[in-house]
């Protein structure tokens, strides 16, 4: 995310799924019977298409139990994409279901039930897109209300000549499963940027939520994304629509979540929402965090008391990639089963099959299923394990039953002995003979002093194609090891952009080869990057992915765990704010080859920009408890 073509990637992505909706019809085949081993799954679900194979990908899942008296069902709703491989045709058409819906007795056993919305809305352009759903009951008029994002409008609604105007849509229906009566007017009409002079520059108006199962006549609504932030407003129904009723009240600062879900516990009300690339392969970065608010429309702050709202955006990591084979663990929808177990299901994508057959480069993101723990007031996905990939025990989906579930809480890595001769706390006035450069800079541009090494930023990268920003680095151990340093970095923490200027530190195994953990401002964000690039991605191109961890600070800690494996090595990256527990990040896993060194970097400025100063208190490396 923190690439100079953010907003042309994001858009990139848009723009590969405006294409036109084939009509799928609803099928009438009857789900499977619950199987004798439905006490146990194994990710990823795979709801079975009545004889067609499986749903290999379901991307956005919404999930809801049936709200009628009576109704023992679990549905799941899932954003427009192929079901599978079978959909794709390599230089063909792609079939792509809009809004496809599945139904389950136990939460392990989906069948595809039809799509919801075979005819678009009639203000959708030709070709728009029908993503990201999310389904309410309301006790007030004994219907379901189904919203979901449009991506390009036409008028009235929409702008002539303008491409990606999106818009929150609705449909109602008497039943979960359809047939859904589709408005003529959406809830959230297109947001046209008031700061820009571009007449087709609109807010991204994505990734509906309304909060709660069960309504009465009136609700609240989150939308929004990157560009723009995140929206509540409140809504009122009607037997055949939903509109708003209150003022939008800014909920999250632009350029840092989108696919927000909120619920209420113990008196609070908790905002799950994802963050950086959803759709980037095996190096799917997107992550779960999470604030808290006594209000439904906020403010939300984290853990440590950060906002949604402020530069140095908040967020508590919920789940992110955990070194096994799921990666992009986001978009996620939070019930609980009928023990009083928490439960999330999110979309991922699997490292190691991470595209649509015939389509390399569209990714595909099958729904996974795992169990939501809370420690202190604060949710974090089975115990800080993350993802599984091994068998589990099921939810209790219905009334009676028990899950065997139980926390085994994953405790964060612990620094061991200080390893002397990998450290340096620059205090002696010069760097030491360990030290060397990738691309020496100007004298003037660094230097020890005070206690510090100081490091001007450079109007240079290290990301793709462009490798000419310099790297201090210094042999690393071959074993286990935790590298830490406590950085200054003067980026104002206001919500001017300086993109993407940032410092930190990084473990660098070539210009292609590396991973970073970085403080960085992202257009009006400041936030903490941990980032990965390898050298050949799925076109034969180096290819960079990103994740992000906890806020920075004026001082920030940064600690990069390593951890020796087969094949490729884990990477697990931490941040801390002074004062404030250390906030664990997702782990990457990579081959950085037989020289890797550990290296500092203050780059990413551009040209005609103000120059910026890092300030490094120390470079210390530790073994690993």
């Amino acid at each position: 995310m923190t690439s100079r073509d953010l907003r042309r990637v994001l858009v990139g992505v848009v723009a590969a799924l405006l294409v036109p909706l084939l009509v799928i019809p609803a099928s009438t085949a009857q789900p499977s019977a619950r199987q004798a081993d439905a006490d146990r799954y194994h990710n990823p679900l795979k709801p079975r298409v009545p004889g067609d194979g499986t749903v290999d990908s379901c991307a956005d899942p919404a999930v809801i139990r049936g709200q009628e008296k009576g109704d023992k069902w679990w549905y799941m709703y899932c954003t427009t994409d192929p079901l599978n491989d079978g959909d794709t045709a390599g230089d063909g058409e792609n079939t792509f279901h809009p809004i496809p819906m599945m139904r389950s007795r136990d939460l392990v056993n989906w069948t595809y039930r039809g799509d919801a919305i075979p005819e678009p809305p009639s203000y959708a352009a030709e070709g728009a897109g029908i993503w990201a759903p999310d389904v309410v009951y309301s006790k007030a008029f004994d219907r379901y209300y189904l919203t979901f994002v449009v991506t390009n409008t036409e008028p009235p609604v929409g702008t002539p000549g303008c491409n990606g105007d999106s818009a929150i849509g609705v449909a109602t229906s008497k039943n979960p499963m359809g047939p859904w009566k589709v408005s003529d007017t959406p809830v959230v009409p297109p947001r046209k940027d008031p700061n820009s002079t571009d007449p087709c520059a609109f807010f991204w108006t994505y990734d509906p939520d309304v909060l709660g199962n069960s309504i009465g006549a009136n609700g609240i609504l989150y939308y929004g994304s990157y560009y723009g932030g995140v929206y509540g407003t409140k809504v009122s129904l009607t037997r055949r629509s939903m509109h708003m009723t209150g003022a939008p009240t800014p909920i999250a600062i632009p350029n840092r979540y989108e696919g927000t879900n909120v619920i209420k516990r113990a008196g609070r009300y908790y905002m799950f929402a994802s963050a950086t690339n959803c759709c980037n392969g095996s190096l799917t970065g997107y992550s779960v965090y999470a604030g808290r608010s006594q209000s439904p429309l906020g403010p939300f702050r984290d853990r440590d008391g950060n906002t949604f709202l402020e530069s140095r955006v908040g967020g508590t990591p919920v789940i992110s990639m955990n070194g096994n084979r799921w990666v992009g663990t986001g978009h996620n929808s939070v019930f609980r089963d009928f023990d009083g177990q928490w439960w999330t299901i999110y979309h991922a994508a699997d490292r190691f099959d991470p595209y649509f057959e015939d389509e390399p480069g569209f990714t595909k993101r099958p729904a996974l299923l795992d169990p939501l723990d809370w420690k202190n007031g604060w949710p974090t996905v089975r115990a800080n394990r993350w993802a599984s990939d091994k068998r589990m025990p099921a939810p209790a989906a219905q009334p009676g039953e028990r899950t065997a579930y139980e926390p085994n809480w994953l405790p964060n890595h612990q620094p061991g002995a200080k390893r002397e001769r990998f450290s340096d706390e620059f205090n002696d006035g010069r760097l030491g003979d360990r030290w060397s450069w990738v691309r020496k800079p100007a004298e003037s541009e660094y230097g020890e002093e005070n206690g510090a090494f100081r490091f001007d930023t450079q109007n240079k990268d290290l990301t793709e194609d462009s490798n000419s920003a310099s790297v201090l680095v210094r042999n690393a151990p071959e074993r286990n090891y935790v590298v830490q340093t406590k950085v200054h970095f003067n980026v104002p923490p206001d919500y001017s952009e300086h993109n993407y200027v940032q410092a930190g530190v990084a473990l660098y195994g070539g210009d292609d080869r590396f991973l970073k953990l970085v403080h960085v401002s992202i257009w009006e964000t400041r936030q903490t990057e941990f980032a990965k690039e390898i050298p050949s991605g799925f076109d034969g191109t180096s290819a960079y992915g990103n994740t992000v961890v906890g806020p920075p600070a004026d001082w920030t800690y940064l600690r990069i765990v390593k951890q020796n494996r087969p094949g490729q090595d884990e990477f697990t990256a931490y941040t801390r704010q002074p004062g404030e527990r250390w906030v664990r990040g997702g782990t990457w896993r990579h081959d950085l080859g037989d020289n890797a060194r550990i290296g500092l970097v203050s780059m990413g400025g551009q040209e005609g920009t103000q120059e910026f100063r890092a300030r490094f208190d120390y470079v210390r490396v530790f073994g690993l408890r």
